[in-house]
Parts: C-alpha cells; structure tokens; sequence
C-alpha cells in the first residue's frame, strides 16, 4: 500500500528519545504512514543507548553535540540543522516531545515551513520562568507553535485552556514514558554490569535508596545540602543504603566529590543505560530525585518519590501522594527521608497510590489522533 502522509519526528535527548520511541514504533505500524525520523543529538551517548534500545532507525542524524555547548550555538544548530530537511522532506506533520531546545527550536523551524506541528507531552508548567531553566519556557514557545497538543493529562490540558489553546485541539493521551516504561522492565532482570550485580547482592537484606540530581538550579550550595542530608541518613540507618548513578557534568561531580566520596555505604556508579537504570528503579525501595521523568515513572512501580526540587511541573503526582516536593534545604530533605523510612504506614500510602500518568496505550491515542487530523486536513485540501 502506497503511504498517504509523511509524519517527521524529531528529539535529541534521551528523554525525548525515551517518551518518543513508542510513538514513532506506533506509527511505523500504520499502513498510511511514512515516518521520517531526525536524531539532533545534543545528547550524543544518552540518546543513542535508547535508540539501540527500541531499535529506532534515523533517516537523519545531526550529531550537534558539542563540549562545552551555550544554548544559544545549540539554538542556532538545530535550527541550520533541520532547516534544509524540512524543505527537501516537506511532511505532512513534524512531532516534537517535551521541553528541550529541540523540541522548540524544530517546531520553530516547521512553522517557517506552514507545517503543522504536534507537541506530545504538552501543557506541563510550573508558572515560574526560570523553574526549571529553561524547559519552561521551551514550553511555553512549543505551545505557541503548536496545532495539536497531546496532554498527558487533565490538569496539563486545563494549563493549555487557561492559555487559550482551543479544546478541539487538545487531546488527553496518558504519557508515553509509561508504554516505554511498562516495554522495559522484566521481573526477573539480570543486570549485565557485574560491579552493579555485586552491589545488589551484597546489600539484599538492606532497603535501597536511588539518588539522581543533575538539574542546573540544584548544582552547588542546593546539591550540597541534599548530599549532606543523605549522609546523616546513613550515619543514623545502617540498614540503609544507596546507589547514585552520577550526571555526567563535571559541576554535579565535583560536589559528589566533596561531600559523598568517602561515604562506604553510597555507591558512585556511571549513568546508566535505560534499560538497566529502570530495572533498578524498580529494585528501588525509595527514590530521591530532582528529574521529571522519575516522577512519572516510579509511580508505576509502587515508588515514593522525594523530590529534590522547590516546583515542579508535574504537580498529579504530588497531589495523587505519590511525590513528595522537598526542595534542597537541609533540613527538609532529612526529614522526610527519616520520615519515610521510620513510619510503615506513610511510607505505604505513597507506594500503593495509583499513578496518575497513564495506562501504557498513550501512543497507540497519538497514532489514532494523527491519523485522523491527516485525513480531515486531506479532506479540507489543507496541503
């Protein structure tokens, strides 16, 4: 059967390629469909693991990735970048995921085109600028660009209608990091990183706290007192400890270094792929994280999430109990870690609330929606 419509999905970072990767195998499945898929990559080695994974193939790989890279030479790449491919592909309809400077800057670049523009994930907000920095306003400017918005909720799509968005271009998917999420992790998971298996072993008869931070408002002083915080955790629970998988960046590291590398019972280990990392969440007797999305997949596996952060544009979670937001202070970060982990019953409220991010059939939704507005627009002779 010949392909009616051209769909381009374009992500560069591993999240984006995480949450993206179900959709873009949902519409290879469709019998009308041509999928065009673009690999920015201002991730490089975080992306690719997760293409390999879903064994994605790119019609194009930009390899922007730079050391050292502003947001601003990112910006001006992405956009050079994809520029040219558009004009030669010309879809029907570019897909973009998220928050990142790819997600805005590839719309940007299709509305220079007049091509419609879906943006999966839409309607997260926090109400704060520079919170998270600068997803908020990648967002924000995503919207603005965009002809069909994919919330992943309802909260997210009364956002979009508080902004104006019309409801018949709002669509309630669930988010797709729980299909990819729910494809992933397997009961009885053998991890192929032998330091990580010996760990594990090692500390079967002790509850596991995971710890991920790499957010630019966390890094120095608020890093530093979330570190300091876990550590009198362990100094007062010795039947406590934890497995940190470290960021990449050197400003993350250096303050790991400082206050958590003489720690016996922390243990530093090299971020890991997906596949793996998600496996251990669901080892993971409790989580602390300042990542967003953590706080939509631990719910799924009966996780409490203290989040390391002072907003959060994923609030369902907080008011469904399921994430607690503890910001980076101190004292907070203790007690509710000791809270946690001295009181059963709290502990349990948070494991067994239902998360509120969806079913697993979320880009299945996303197939259909797209389907259906290609032929409307077909039929209207929009193209």
């Amino acid at each position: 059967m010949e392909k009616r419509f051209k769909v381009m999905t374009v992500f560069g970072t591993r999240p984006e390629a995480i949450k993206m990767a179900p959709v873009v195998k949902a519409l290879e499945r469709q019998e009308s469909i041509d999928c065009c898929v673009i690999l920015t990559a201002q991730h490089r080695e975080m992306l690719d693991q997760v293409v390999d994974l879903f064994q994605i193939k790119a019609s194009y790989d930009l390899n922007l990735m730079k050391h050292g890279q502003t947001l601003s030479s990112l910006t001006a790449r992405v956009i050079e970048g994809i520029d040219p491919i558009l004009a030669e592909e010309k879809p029907d309809l570019v897909l973009v995921q998220g928050d990142t400077s790819t997600t805005f800057v590839a719309a940007l670049a299709a509305f220079y085109h007049r091509i419609p523009v879906g943006h999966i994930e839409a309607g997260l907000r926090t109400g704060k600028k520079y919170s998270p920095w600068p997803e908020e306003i990648n967002r924000k400017l995503t919207t603005g660009l965009a002809d069909l918005h994919f919330a992943p909720t309802t909260l997210a799509k009364d956002n979009l209608l508080r902004e104006g968005i019309s409801p018949e271009k709002i669509y309630v998917t669930g988010n797709t990091v729980i299909d990819a999420l729910l494809a992933t992790v397997k009961k009885e998971y053998e991890f192929a990183d032998q330091n990580l298996s010996k760990i594990l072993n090692a500390n079967s008869d002790k509850r596991l706290i995971l710890l991920t931070t790499h957010r630019r408002e966390n890094l120095g002083e608020p890093m530093r007192q979330i570190y300091q915080a876990l550590a009198q955790i362990l100094a007062e629970h010795s039947d406590t400890y934890v497995i940190f998988p470290m960021h990449k960046n050197p400003a993350v590291r250096s303050v790991v270094a400082e206050v958590l590398g003489k720690e016996q019972r922390i243990h530093l280990i090299e971020p890991l792929d997906y596949e793996p990392f998600v496996n251990l969440l669901a080892r993971a007797d409790l989580i602390l994280t300042d990542s967003g999305g953590i706080q939509e997949e631990a719910p799924s596996l009966g996780k409490p999430v203290l989040c390391v952060r002072d907003t959060t544009e994923r609030p369902e979670a907080v008011a469904a109990g399921t994430v607690l937001l503890v910001g980076t202070e101190y004292q907070r970060v203790y007690a509710s870690l000791t809270k946690l982990l001295t009181d059963r019953q709290i502990y349990q409220k948070m494991a067994q609330t239902a998360n509120p991010y969806g079913d697993g059939l979320a880009s299945l939704r996303i197939a259909d929606i797209v389907i259906d507005y290609l032929e409307n627009s077909k039929n209207k002779n929009i193209y």
